[in-house]
């Protein structure tokens, strides 16, 4: 395997899951301020997947 093709999926990855975090938020502000509706749902998954950006990050940079 080449470590070009590895960076590329990587950054790509790290790139959709961005793209995803920012569309649910603006949703669930959509959600709220447009419809008066606090999905908790979508809170909590986005929630999970801060928690998890933000514990990978502290996990590389204690381990590099």
């Amino acid at each position: 395997m080449d470590e070009r093709f590895i960076m590329h999926r990587y950054r790509s990855t790290r790139f959709a899951i961005i793209v995803g975090v920012v569309l649910m938020g603006a949703w669930i502000n959509y959600e709220m301020f447009v419809n008066d509706v606090l999905r908790w749902d979508l809170v909590v998954i986005l929630a999970a997947m801060v928690v998890a950006k933000l514990g990978a990050m502290l996990y590389c940079r204690l381990t590099n």
